[in-house]
């Protein structure tokens, strides 16, 4: 079973910038489909960031905005995260194994516990 763990949240001020990372650990996991997703209170699973297949897919709401990227040695994904928004606010997941679209969260079937990302005005 591949455990993913995230870390890297916190308390930044509109216009600031976070890097979360995502280690991946336990089994093997395909690294070619990982996402990151948010959840804001009361709203559902929001799609930020994925690889899938080879290609490189961000969210139309933190587009420009947001990266993803991966070191394959250290089996680990990041989303870095720039020019912050207070509505960027929100509990962000790694996420694995995508049985199907990318963009889709009830598609992952491995999550990581979630890091907090607050953003200040």
């Amino acid at each position: 079973q591949v455990e993913l763990v995230e870390s890297g949240g916190g308390l930044v001020q509109a216009g600031g910038s976070l890097r979360l990372s995502c280690a991946a650990s336990g089994g093997a996991f395909n690294r070619d489909y990982m996402g990151w997703f948010r959840q804001a209170p009361g709203m559902k699973r929001e799609f930020v960031a994925a690889y899938s297949g080879g290609y490189i897919y961000i969210g139309a709401s933190v587009k420009g905005r947001f990266t993803i990227s991966r070191d394959n040695a250290k089996s680990t994904i990041y989303l870095q995260m720039n020019s912050l928004k207070p509505e960027d606010t929100a509990v962000y997941y790694c996420a694995g194994g995508p049985r199907g679209s990318y963009y889709d969260a009830n598609e992952y079937t491995n999550w990581g516990q979630g890091t907090q990302v607050t953003v200040s005005s």
